[in-house]
């Protein structure tokens, strides 16, 4: 058993050392050794190799981030930047532990590198070694680190603020089918990443400037305690020993602030690109160096400051002449490009005028099912790249819809109209306009539902919905609008409200043989059998979709498809007449049905019909079917009496409905629905057994 763990032990080691678990292990090796070089020793061969490597290391994320088309695509940038400076710190450690301890043997003494940065670039002088680090170290901290942090800082507070705007956009696209849940899903997580990245960006580069604040007292720690190291443990003398610990300490933080400075500019590179599919070479040569007009004035001026006496000539008129080099290329450039344009249009096919092309199918246009053409100052309302309100207010009620009624409705097509008033809008369905109103952006409805205490300042109008009192107000006027009972809405609420009154009105002619097929290709997935027993072996798709209109004109909703399903094949074999179907369908609905007009278990408060009218009308549909005709005096007075009976129910917070007998109940409900559409016809069947019936009103026939 040992053998064997022993032996797994083995293979998992060896698993880890090979391949996709080598590269796992590069990263925690890479922070150990950091971290080791803090503590440990180094030779002077070692020191050189590090900070050789520690140089070349910042030239390659200078590299990535120019190269870099998007921040995301270098998301692990302040990681990179966490570790550089981590390296950069525990190299200073290292090499300052070498200068005190071996600096008074020469200036090798810590490597052939900080010699050369000690001696070659500054020229062995300690006074300019000094002035170029404090100019570097202000470089870095004062000029580039400040300013990309600040821009991180903006970037991720802006990112977070508009998160809540490009995730409504994102559910937008997939409502409307332009993308798939997993493109949603790509581009959601593409957000939090992003919000993720400028935020750590914004704390990383604080470590940045935490290392140009420590390579600053590095240097001042280094130079005293070299000076003292120097002098009270080699015997030196102090001009001997200021010279030698000074320039050893320059050349350790010069070796370290250039590669600093080289990732801050780097750091400044990946903050402050505008997401393009260019890097930043491209971006460059293709917006500051295309337009050719740009260069040849740039080369006028320089040749004229050339040509000022006192002024190194040589220089500006050589490069007066380089500029102006370029922006003859560039103009030759542009013209060749221009030239190949018109030479394809004119290869390409003739154009022919409108009025001389026959005719095509291309020229017919599609209408739109449901159509909301809005005036030009509404578009913001509805822009998608200004993240408009309305567009989510429509999401929201398409989504209410399709969960309360039982089907989707096909989608709002959006498109502005000139012809309109700026603040105007129109609802189509069809082609044919269903609604107009007002909205002002900015502005709030003030919607007077009978019972306000006062009056507001504004502009007068109604609500263009239901048709109540109104009066546009300014936002500061909102709260005392509440304080006063109106109810006060957006204008983007408005059109939404509107809209979705206009849809619930419509409903059954929303429902298409497309939408009427995708319902029944829904209750398939889970009940096969039945749908496929029911269409087309009994009956026709068009049969059923002229029954769930019938529903659906009558404000039933056809949420329980497996009810209305199972009832019309039930009597599909019997017969095949929409409204008779139909008033199976709502017997079998009834529950449902009374539980929408009379929530809970109580009494049913409604009205009924005189019985000599009910055996007056039960003989006329007897007589004529279903289309029967009334009799026009009868008629107006059982109109006129329906209304006033409607209007006291109303007044007392009771629903409208009328009870009748089954066979009345499609002719009344016809009958009734153009004049007072708030009446409600139930038939005496549809009601459940366990629920009381309470007279309140009779409806008597006499003209």
């Amino acid at each position: 058993m040992a053998g064997a763990t022993a032996n797994t032990a083995a293979i998992d080691l060896r698993s880890m050392l090979t391949g996709q678990n080598a590269r796992a292990l590069a990263a925690p090796m890479l922070i150990i050794l950091i971290l080791s070089m803090m503590v440990l020793p180094l030779p002077a061969f070692l020191l050189d190799v590090f900070f050789t490597f520690n140089i070349a290391i910042s030239i390659m994320v200078l590299l990535v981030a120019m190269y870099t088309r998007k921040p995301l695509e270098f998301s692990v940038f302040p990681t990179v930047l966490l570790v550089t400076t981590l390296l950069r710190l525990s190299l200073n450690v290292a090499s300052t532990r070498v200068v005190l301890i071996d600096g008074h043997s020469g200036p090798d003494a810590a490597g052939k590198v900080i010699e050369a940065f000690g001696h070659f670039l500054v020229g062995g002088n300690m006074a300019v070694g000094i002035v170029v680090f404090v100019i570097l170290t202000v470089i870095n901290f004062v000029v580039i680190t400040k300013g990309a942090g600040r821009i991180a800082e903006v970037s991720a507070r802006f990112t977070l603020d508009a998160m809540p705007g490009k995730q409504m956009a994102i559910d937008a696209d997939l409502n409307a089918g332009l993308i798939d849940d997993k493109e949603a899903k790509r581009r959601r997580a593409e957000i939090s990443q992003e919000a993720d990245f400028f935020g750590s960006m914004d704390g990383a580069s604080k470590f940045v400037r935490g290392d140009a604040v420590a390579g600053i007292m590095i240097l001042v720690i280094n130079i005293f305690g070299g000076f003292i190291v120097g002098i009270a443990q080699h015997d030196m003398a102090m001009a001997q020993a200021g010279k030698v610990y000074t320039l050893l300490t320059i050349g350790d933080g010069l070796v370290a602030q250039i590669p600093s400075l080289i990732i801050s500019v780097a750091a400044g590179l990946v903050v402050s690109r505008v997401g393009t599919d260019q890097d930043v070479s491209q971006q460059f040569m293709g917006q500051v160096m295309s337009d050719p007009r740009v260069m040849l004035l740039t080369a006028g001026i320089l040749g004229l400051l050339g040509l000022i006496p006192g002024m190194p000539h040589f220089v500006f008129l050589l490069l007066a002449g380089v500029f102006g080099m370029l922006a003859w290329k560039k103009a030759q450039h542009v013209a060749d490009e221009t030239t190949q344009e018109m030479a394809a249009a004119e290869n390409a096919a003739p154009i022919v005028p409108a009025e001389a092309q026959e005719a095509s199918w291309s020229d017919v246009t599609p209408v739109d099912v449901l159509g909301l053409e809005v005036g030009y100052r509404l578009i913001p309302l509805v822009d998608k790249n200004q993240e408009g309100e309305l567009l989510k207010r429509i999401r929201g009620l398409r989504k209410k819809f399709a969960s309360e009624v039982g089907f989707l409705t096909s989608p709002v097509h959006i498109r502005d109209n000139l012809e309109l008033k700026p603040t105007e809008y129109r609802i189509t369905l069809k082609g044919v306009p269903m609604g107009e109103g007002e909205a002002h952006p900015g502005q709030f409805l003030a919607i007077n539902p009978g019972r306000v205490v006062g009056a507001l300042p504004g502009r007068e109008t109604r609500d263009p919905a239901f048709g109540l009192p109104a009066v546009w107000v300014e936002q500061g006027l909102r709260e005392q609008a509440h304080a006063f009972g109106y109810t006060v809405v957006d204008s983007a609420t408005v059109v939404a409200t509107h809209l979705n009154h206009v849809i619930l009105a419509n409903a059954a002619e929303l429902l298409g043989r497309q939408e009427t097929q995708a319902l029944l290709d829904h209750i398939a997935k889970e009940q096969p059998k039945l749908v496929e027993d029911l269409v087309p072996k009994q009956m026709s798709l068009s049969t059923l979709q002229r029954v769930l209109q019938n529903l659906l004109e009558e404000g039933v909703g056809i949420r329980d498809m497996r009810t209305i399903v199972e009832t019309v094949a039930e009597h599909a074999g019997r017969t095949q007449d929409p409204t008779a179907l139909t008033q199976h369908v709502r017997v079998a609905l009834g529950r449902a049905i009374v539980q929408s007009l009379f929530p809970g278990n109580g009494e049913l408060n409604v009205m009924v019909l005189d019985p000599s009218l009910e055996r007056l009308l039960m003989q006329a549909v007897a007589n004529g079917g279903e289309g029967a005709a009334l009799e026009p005096g009868l008629a107006d007075a059982l109109l006129q009496q329906a209304a006033e009976c409607a209007q006291r129910q109303e007044a007392m917070g009771l629903p409208a409905v009328m009870l009748v007998p089954t066979p009345l109940r499609a002719l009344l409900s016809r009958f009734m629905r153009r004049s007072v559409s708030a009446l409600k016809v139930l038939a005496n069947g549809e009601v459940p057994d366990s629920r009381i019936i309470k007279v309140t009103a009779v409806i008597g026939g006499k003209s």
